[in-house]
C-alpha cells in the first residue's frame, strides 16, 4: 500500500511540475499554485478511476449484457458526465472546500471548552483499529446515502433534478454519474456534512468515495448477473440496482421506488424497500412512454432539469 501511495505522489508531483506549473507561469497565475496543486490531485484520481472502471467493466457489458443494443449513441452523453464528475470528483472537491471552515469551527469550539465527539468516542475499541474505524465510517455514510436517495425520490423538487439520472433508457456503467449539476452539489454537501459530523479524515474520505463510486459503476452496468441468493443481500449488484431503474417499479409506489441502497441492501431490507424479483425490466421513467422529454444533449438535460424544478417542463 505504501508503494502505491508513493507512486501516486510521484506521478502527482511530476504532472504538476512539468505541466500545470509551467502553464500557470505562462498565464501569470502563480498565485493559484496551491489550489492548482490540490486540483491536479483530484483530476489524477478521477482519471485513474475512469481507467480502472472502463478496463474492468466494459468487457463485462460486452460478454454478459442485460439487454443488447443496436448502437450506444445514447450512452455518449453519460461518458461526458463521467469525465465531468470524476475529474472534478464533486464529493472530494466539496469536502476540500469545506475543510478549512470545519477546522476553524472545531478550533473555536475547543477554545470554548467543547470537544466535538467522534465515532471513536462512541466506540472506544475503534481507537486501536483503523480498519474497523473505516468500516464503521462506511456503514454510517452508506446509511446516510440510503436516506438521501429516498428523499430524492420522495420530495418533488428534488425528484425534478434526480429524475435526469433515471431517464437513461440504455443503462450502463457510465450512467452512474448522469446527474444534474445542482443535484451533484447537493449530494456532495450531504455526503461531506455526514463525514465531518462523524470525524472522517481526508485520506479515509477519499478511500470511501473511490470504493463507493466503483460499486455504483458496477451496479449500473448493462450486465445480467447478480451475486447469488445471499450475495445479493450483502452487496448491491447490477440485478438489484437495475430493478431500481426499472420503468414502473424503481420510482413509483408507496415508497416512491425500491432498492435505494448504494452499497448494502441491508438498509432496503430493514426499511422495507427491497425488491429482489428481478425480471430483466426495461429502464427509464414511466412518463417517457408518454413522450415526456428529458433531453438528449448535456445542455438540454441541464436546462430541462431547471425547468422541471420551476414547474415549467
Amino acid at each position: 500500500m505504501n508503494d502505491i501511495v508513493a507512486a501516486f505522489a510521484a506521478l502527482h508531483g511530476a504532472l504538476f511540475e512539468n505541466a500545470v506549473l509551467p502553464a500557470l507561469f505562462a498565464l501569470g497565475l502563480m498565485d493559484f499554485s496551491e489550489p492548482a496543486f490540490d486540483a491536479t490531485e483530484f483530476v489524477l484520481i478521477g482519471l485513474i478511476q475512469i481507467g480502472a472502471v472502463y478496463v474492468l467493466l466494459r468487457p463485462l457489458e460486452a460478454w454478459f449484457p442485460a439487454e443488447p443494443w443496436a448502437d450506444r449513441k445514447a450512452v455518449r452523453v453519460d461518458v461526458l458526465y463521467t469525465f465531468l464528475h470524476r475529474i472534478g470528483l464533486v464529493p472530494i472537491a466539496v469536502y476540500a472546500l469545506l475543510r478549512p471552515l470545519v477546522d476553524g469551527t472545531d478550533e473555536m469550539l475547543r477554545a470554548l471548552g467543547y470537544i466535538p465527539p467522534g465515532v471513536e468516542d462512541a466506540i472506544p475499541a475503534l481507537h486501536d483499529s483503523p480498519f474497523l474505524t473505516f468500516v464503521v465510517y462506511l456503514l454510517v455514510l452508506d446509511f446516510a446515502d440510503y436516506w438521501r436517495h429516498r428523499l430524492q425520490h420522495r420530495w418533488g423538487l428534488w425528484w425534478a433534478l434526480h429524475s435526469l439520472h433515471h431517464s437513461q433508457r440504455q443503462l450502463s456503467f457510465w450512467a452512474d454519474d448522469r446527474n444534474h449539476l445542482l443535484d451533484d452539489v447537493i449530494e456532495g454537501l450531504w455526503f461531506s456534512a455526514i463525514a465531518f459530523m462523524i470525524g472522517v479524515g481526508p485520506e479515509q474520505f477519499v478511500a470511501a468515495v473511490m470504493l463507493i463510486r466503483f460499486v455504483e459503476s458496477l451496479s449500473h452496468g448493462n450486465v445480467r448477473f447478480g451475486f447469488g441468493r445471499w450475495g445479493e443481500r450483502l452487496l448491491v449488484s447490477p440485478r438489484f440496482h437495475r430493478t431500481h431503474h426499472a420503468i414502473g417499479v424503481g420510482h413509483e409506489g408507496r415508497r416512491y421506488g425500491c432498492n435505494f441502497a448504494t452499497l448494502l441492501p441491508l438498509w432496503d431490507i430493514v426499511f422495507g424497500s427491497a425488491n429482489f424479483s428481478y425480471r430483466g425490466m426495461a429502464t427509464g421513467i414511466t412518463d417517457q412512454l408518454g413522450g415526456r422529454d428529458y433531453g438528449e444533449s448535456f445542455l438540454a438535460q441541464q436546462w430541462l432539469g431547471l425547468k422541471r424544478l420551476a414547474g415549467r417542463a
